[in-house]
C-alpha cells in the first residue's frame, strides 16, 4: 500500500474512488494552465493595452489605465476556468479547485475594475466577497442551502418579503449599475472630447446630458432587473414633488439653471467674468450646482448658478477675448509733453502683452492740479492672464524711459500767501510771503 493511501486512510479519504481522485489531479493542473494563460494574457495583451489606453484616453485613463494588466490577467483565467467547470460534469472534489480558482479570478478582476471606477474600497470587497462566494459554492454544489438560508433571515413589510439574500441582491445590484454608470460616463466623455464638430461649452453641454440620460436609464434597468412595481411610488413621488417644491426649489433651480447657460453659451468655461463687485476671475467649470470662478490671487469661488442668471454679469470675452486696458500717467508742467507723449506709447508697444492692433493709443485726460493727465490705452487678447500686471510692466517701462530722458514726474504743491493783518495797536502792518510748500 502506498504512503498516499495511508494518509488518506489516516484522514478518512480513503472511501473516494480513484476516478474521482484522477479527475482532482486533471481539474488542478487545468488550474494551473489557467493562471499561467492569465500570466501571459497580462504580459503580452495587458500591458500594450494599458500603454494604448493611457495614451488614447490622457485624463480619462486615470484608474482603469493603471490597473488593466491585473484585469486581463484574472479576466483570462476566470474565463478559462469558467469554460473548464462548464464543459464536463466534474465530481464535487474535482469541481473545488476550479471554482476556489475560478471564484478567486473573478473576483480579484471585479474588485480591480471597481477600484479602477473609482469606488469606495467597501463596496469593491462586498462585490468580490460575493462573487466568490457565489461562483465557489454553485462549483461544489452548496450554493442552494446558502440562498435558502440567506432568504429566511428576514422580515415581511405588507405583502413583501425583505430577506438577507434579497437585501444583499438590492445592495449589488445598486453598486453594479453605480459602475456601470461611472464607466458610460467616462467612455461618453472621452468621445464627446474628441469630436472636432463641437466646442467646449457644447462638449461640457453635451457630457451633462449624457450623464443626467445614464443615470435615468441606470434606474429603470435596476426597477426592472429587481422586479419593483412602479405603482408602489406613487405617494412617494408626490411627496418628492412637494420637497422640489419647497426644500430642493434652490437646487433645482441651479441645476436648470446650469443647463441654460450651458446651451445660450453667455458663460462658458475660460470666459473672464466680474460678478456684482467682485474681483475679476477665470471661470474654471460649470458644474450642476455652481460655477467654479478662480481669480488671479488664486481664490476660487464657487457661484451658484442661479445667481449668473439673475445678477448683471460683465463677461470680458463673451464676442471678443480683446480687452482694453486703461493707465493713468501724470506728467510735470515742465516736461516736453510731445516727447512723453512718445515715450508713452513706446513704453505700451515694448510690452510683451500688448496688441499692435488694435494700436496702443495716448490720451490727454486733463489738466490736474499737479499733473497733465493722460491715460494710455492697450488691448491684450489673454484676460484670463490679468491685466493689473500689464499695467505694472508698461509703468516700470515708462519709469525708466522718463529717467532716461528728463521727464519729471509730479508731486502735489501748495502757493500759501501772507496779506496785510491789523495788528495789536490797530495800526496796518504790511508784509507778502510767498512761498511753495510740498505736500
Amino acid at each position: 500500500m502506498s504512503p498516499l493511501l495511508d494518509w488518506l486512510r489516516t484522514q478518512g479519504l480513503s472511501g473516494i474512488p480513484r476516478e474521482q481522485w484522477i479527475a482532482t489531479a486533471i481539474a488542478g493542473s487545468l488550474v494551473l494552465v489557467a493562471l499561467v494563460a492569465g500570466v501571459l494574457a497580462q504580459r503580452f495583451i495587458g500591458q500594450p493595452l494599458s500603454r494604448t489606453w493611457k495614451s488614447k484616453l490622457t485624463g480619462h485613463a486615470e484608474g482603469l489605465g493603471a490597473r488593466l494588466p491585473g484585469i486581463v490577467r484574472h479576466g483570462t483565467a476566470a474565463l478559462i476556468l469558467a469554460v473548464l467547470i462548464n464543459i464536463d460534469n466534474w465530481p464535487p472534489i474535482a469541481a473545488a479547485p476550479i471554482g476556489l480558482a475560478l471564484g478567486a479570478a473573478t473576483a480579484m478582476a471585479a474588485l480591480t475594475i471597481l477600484r479602477g471606477l473609482g469606488l469606495p474600497r467597501w463596496m469593491a470587497w462586498l462585490v468580490a466577497v460575493a462573487l466568490f462566494v457565489a461562483l465557489f459554492s454553485h462549483a461544489v454544489g452548496g450554493l442552494h442551502p446558502i440562498t435558502t438560508t440567506l432568504e429566511r433571515i428576514g422580515f415581511d413589510i405588507g405583502r413583501r418579503r425583505f430577506s438577507m439574500l434579497s437585501l444583499l441582491t438590492i445592495l449589488i445590484t445598486i453598486i453594479a449599475l453605480y459602475a456601470l454608470v461611472r464607466l458610460a460616463n467616462r467612455i461618453v466623455a472621452h468621445w464627446i472630447g474628441q469630436s472636432r464638430g463641437l466646442d467646449a461649452t457644447q462638449k461640457l453641454l453635451s457630457q451633462k446630458l449624457a450623464a443626467i440620460v445614464a443615470v435615468v436609464l441606470a434606474f429603470f434597468v435596476g426597477v426592472d432587473v429587481l422586479d419593483i412595481d412602479l405603482t408602489t411610488f406613487a405617494v412617494f413621488s408626490g411627496a418628492l414633488g412637494l420637497a422640489i417644491g419647497f426644500g430642493l426649489q434652490k437646487t433645482v433651480g441651479n441645476l436648470i439653471a446650469g443647463i441654460i447657460l450651458l446651451m445660450d453659451r453667455s458663460i462658458k468655461p475660460g470666459d473672464v467674468i466680474v460678478v456684482g463687485d467682485k474681483d475679476v476671475g477665470w471661470v474654471n467649470k460649470i458644474g450642476v450646482r455652481a460655477v467654479s470662478v478662480i481669480t488671479r490671487d488664486g481664490k476660487e469661488h464657487l457661484i451658484p448658478n442661479e445667481n449668473l442668471m439673475t445678477q448683471p454679469v460683465e463677461n470680458w470675452s463673451y464676442t471678443d477675448r480683446n480687452v482694453r486696458v486703461r493707465v493713468p500717467v501724470g506728467i510735470s508742467y515742465s516736461a516736453d509733453l510731445k516727447l512723453a507723449q512718445e515715450l508713452m506709447l513706446r513704453a505700451a508697444t515694448e510690452s510683451p502683452r500688448v496688441l499692435n492692433s488694435p494700436k496702443p493709443n495716448v490720451w490727454l485726460t486733463a489738466f490736474g492740479d499737479s499733473a497733465i493727465e493722460h491715460e494710455i490705452l492697450v488691448w491684450i487678447s489673454d484676460p484670463e492672464g490679468g491685466v493689473g500686471n500689464v499695467r505694472s510692466d508698461v509703468l516700470n517701462r515708462l519709469w525708466w524711459l522718463f529717467k532716461e530722458h528728463g521727464i519729471g514726474l509730479p508731486f502735489p504743491q501748495r502757493d500759501v500767501h501772507l496779506h496785510t493783518a491789523p495788528s495789536e495797536n490797530g495800526s496796518l502792518t504790511r508784509h507778502t510771503v510767498a512761498r511753495s510748500q510740498q505736500l
